[in-house]
């Protein structure tokens, strides 16, 4: 074995890169031809919305560093400078082929299916006339024309808004600037009259630019273009010097408003004069303005996506199962037969809304504690802690309120749910709060018994439709016993000397992994079997590469799937040689984290809401939890293996660089086995508790 300075800069990939890449697996997903058609341009939609929060965050972030001129390179051995550099150039690529991919293979592919997204210029006599009675009587009486001289200042462009800039010239007058907000409560996406079986839409931007002279009247519009701002989310919160931290967040959301703009995208033909006004008033250089070559913002595909009448170029439609042993049953005692585990969205998430409903009315729950990350717009879930409230239940609720861009929807939960009577805990100082927890504390005969929930995802009852994640209920004594320290914990000064079966962050759960992964080393070098699977969001934290690096160079199989950011080399001779790396990117967005350790043959297989991020391991309060039940066990592993025989969602990772290789391979598509599973399941009355084994059948096709 030859010794390796493991730290070394050229061993990890810069953490921003790396996303990029991964939002590009996500492109490369809009210009495969196996998938359907509509589902391409959500695909499509979902790298413009994914771009959008990272320049928010991330880039921001970086740009506050450069601005403060921190000079400290990361794990890779770049400066912030340095790393927008490298984010800039990519990232022009990126939307390049973003406008590639739109104009070349998908409009063309539309039209083949007599499907169009017009422009003005394109519009039949009587879809001229639909647009010009549509503007005159729904748009008009809401747009606010601004524009900009001695006396009316450059006005606040909105964040991720859409406008329209334009000159406009009076006679014997000078010309002038001015702008149009287009406004968000109409459709984007505008559907017109068609004839022969066509369905043909335009976007509303371009209704507004037809008839923008009404606006104006008096003036003459010389030009006009659409254009759109992202500012600066990363807003820090003073926690140390905040008295009452929801008004601090309150106060921190509306300065995100009046921000910095730190990207401007603006139509490809616009004037040099307007451009130059656009980039003196907002304060942008060049290499963070985007000059976009067709629609700016993708996301209004999501529109077009959702309208009646394209089932068929959507994937089958797939509904939840809920198991038949757990469908309208006592849900307490079906806990008592033995742990369940639960995979969504295969499985119902509305099993875990039962629960916390029966619990809300039943009248021997004493207590409900819950940790809040992100919820939905409608939870049903705050509604039954709101009823148990109500029915005098002790309810205790941590909603964390510094969860990105759902600070103003958990500021309103957090109000709701005080107002029902429940006990709600705004988060911990200096810490976000990211375990996913449920503590029911139950009177029964043999007296109280706790029962406890653990996810690797959000109560979020509309995410858990199309994210994967895992569950686990249970009712041991162990994990009920760790529920109630954890709770006591975070609402009050307690901290328990030891944990029965609970793994937390940020105190124990990095030593524990680290541990872990030692104990792999140490049986590799023993000469006996060693083997690490993780499946993680995402893998960043250099302590925990390093030790993998080390495990691969002990001869440690390791076989790790990362959905998006991954800072690890895979397949590098005399570093990595023994490690795997895959992104399964598909119709649902892979979110459950699970670690596997061989252990001698005993394997140890733990969910976790925790990824291998620096976040997780050191800033949140996180949770892994083992599974015990050996059928459960198997249940996990059998989620692995699939997705390690995956050919179909994989993109396999080989020094940094992603391909996906179908060549002599039997199409297995992960999420759709794991959905003919649950089908499956729902299909069948189960008798007893029995084990679901799959052994992937890998052979290549002969030719």
């Amino acid at each position: 074995m030859i010794m390796q300075d493991y730290n070394k800069s050229e061993n990890y990939i810069n953490r921003e890169l790396s996303w990029l890449d991964f939002n590009l697996r996500v492109l490369h997903e809009a210009r495969d031809k196996e998938n359907p058609l509509f589902e391409r341009l959500k695909f499509l939609a979902i790298t413009s919305s994914n771009l959008d929060e990272f320049f928010m965050v991330r880039v921001a972030s970086l740009k506050n560093m450069e601005i403060s001129d921190y000079k400290k390179k990361d794990a890779s051995g770049l400066t912030p400078h340095e790393q927008l550099e490298k984010i800039s150039e990519k990232t022009h690529n990126m939307v390049d082929m973003q406008y590639s991919t739109y104009e070349k293979l998908l409009l063309p592919q539309l039209a083949v299916e007599n499907i169009s997204i017009l422009n003005r210029n394109q519009l039949s006599e009587e879809q001229k006339k639909f647009i010009e009675k549509y503007f005159k009587n729904e748009i008009y009486p809401v747009l606010t024309p601004m524009a900009v001289d001695s006396s009316r200042p450059f006005p606040l462009i909105q964040n991720k808004v859409l406008n329209i800039c334009a000159l406009i010239k009076k006679e014997n007058k000078e010309q002038a600037f001015a702008t149009v907000q287009i406004p968000s409560v109409f459709k984007r996406i505008v559907k017109l009259p068609s004839e022969n079986g066509k369905k043909q839409f335009i976007l509303l931007e371009e209704i507004v630019q037809e008839f923008l002279p009404m606006l104006f009247m008096g003036y003459d519009v010389l030009c006009s273009y659409s254009y759109r701002v992202m500012r600066d989310a990363d807003i820090p919160i003073d926690e140390d010097d905040s008295e009452d931290l929801l008004i601090e967040i309150e106060k921190s959301l509306k300065e995100r408003e009046r921000s910095g703009v730190i990207r401007l995208e603006v139509d490809s033909k616009v004037k040099g004069e307007l451009l130059s006004i656009l980039k003196k008033e907002l304060k942008v250089k060049n290499d963070d303005i985007y000059k976009i070559n067709g629609p700016i913002d993708f996301t209004f595909l999501n529109k077009l996506y959702s309208e009646d009448g394209f089932d068929k170029y959507k994937y089958k439609p797939f509904k939840s199962q809920v198991r038949p042993e757990l469908k309208n049953v006592d849900l307490f005692e079906k806990i008592r037969e033995g742990d369940i585990l639960l995979h969504h969205p295969y499985d119902s998430f509305s099993t875990i809304v039962d629960l916390i409903k029966q619990a809300a009315v039943d009248e021997n729950v004493l207590a409900i504690k819950q940790t809040l990350y992100r919820v939905s717009g409608n939870s049903p879930i705050i509604e039954a802690l709101s009823r148990a409230a109500e029915n005098g239940k002790q309810v205790s609720v941590l909603v964390e309120l510094k969860a990105r861009f759902d600070e103003e929807n958990n500021i309103i939960w957090a109000r709701k749910l005080e107002k029902a009577g429940c006990h709600v805990i705004y988060g911990l100082l200096g810490l976000k709060t990211h375990s996913k927890i449920t503590e029911i504390v139950r009177r029964e005969e043999d007296g109280i018994r706790r029962y406890v929930h653990l996810g690797t995802g959000n109560y979020n009852d509309i995410t858990a439709n199309f994210y994967t994640d895992m569950g686990l209920l249970t009712c041991s004594k162990p994990i009920g016993d760790d529920a109630g320290a954890f709770f006591n914990m975070i609402s009050g000064f307690s901290e328990p000397s030891h944990w029965n079966k609970l793994i937390l962050a940020p105190l124990w759960l990095r030593k524990k992994t680290e541990e872990m992964i030692e104990r792999e080393i140490k049986h590799a070098k023993e000469g006996r079997k060693a083997r690490i699977v993780a499946k993680v969001n995402s893998l960043v934290d250099p302590k925990i590469i390093e030790l993998l690096y080390k495990a691969s160079c002990s001869g440690v199989k390791i076989d790790l799937i990362v959905r998006g950011i991954c800072a690890l080399r895979a397949g590098v001779k005399d570093l990595s040689e023994n490690i795997t790396v895959r992104s399964i990117v598909g119709r649902y967005l892979e979110h459950t984290r699970i670690y596997y350790f061989y252990n001698d043959g005993q394997e140890n297989v733990f969910c976790a809401s925790a990824d291998w991020m620096q976040r997780n391991l050191n800033r949140r309060v996180e949770i892994m939890f083992p599974i015990d039940d050996e059928n459960l066990k198997k249940d996990v592993i059998n989620v692995l293996d699939v997705q390690l025989s995956d050919t179909m969602r994989a993109h396999i990772q080989h020094d940094g660089v992603y391909t996906k290789d179908r060549r002599g391979k039997k199409k297995l598509d992960c999420q759709e086995y794991c959905m003919e599973q649950a089908v499956e399941r729902a299909n069948k009355v189960v008798e007893k508790k029995t084990s679901r084994v799959f052994i992937p059948k890998m052979k290549p096709e002969e030719e």
